[in-house]
């Protein structure tokens, strides 16, 4: 009786262990996802990252950077002068590769 016992307080534990185990997972994302944080770009290619958008956009600020992005090697979030926001795409040699919209997600 005892041994039974065990048991069903250890499936019970290994249950409960699981279910937390599984909540933290959905919680991170998708558990097998090697993209890390967002690294903004900086110095020298900032500058030049910076002034191919805005060259791209016809104007507006830069209010975001990434190097890495999933689309390019760089993004370069704009903000025009109506408050609408562009993604610029730029590649290794800061060349525009595409751009679109920001619905804001």
């Amino acid at each position: 009786m005892k041994t039974s016992r065990k048991l069903i307080v250890t499936a019970g534990v290994a249950v409960v262990l699981g279910a937390g185990g599984a909540g933290v997972a959905a919680a991170s994302g998708d558990p097998d996802s090697t993209e890390g944080p967002d690294v903004a770009i900086t110095g020298d290619a900032l500058q030049k990252a910076s002034a191919a958008a805005l060259a791209s956009t016809g104007g507006g600020r830069v209010t975001e950077t990434e190097v890495g992005d999933e689309e390019s090697y760089y993004q370069v979030e704009v903000t025009l002068d109506d408050g609408s926001q562009v993604d610029v795409q730029l590649d290794e040699a800061f060349s525009v590769v595409g751009s679109k919209a920001d619905s804001g997600d």
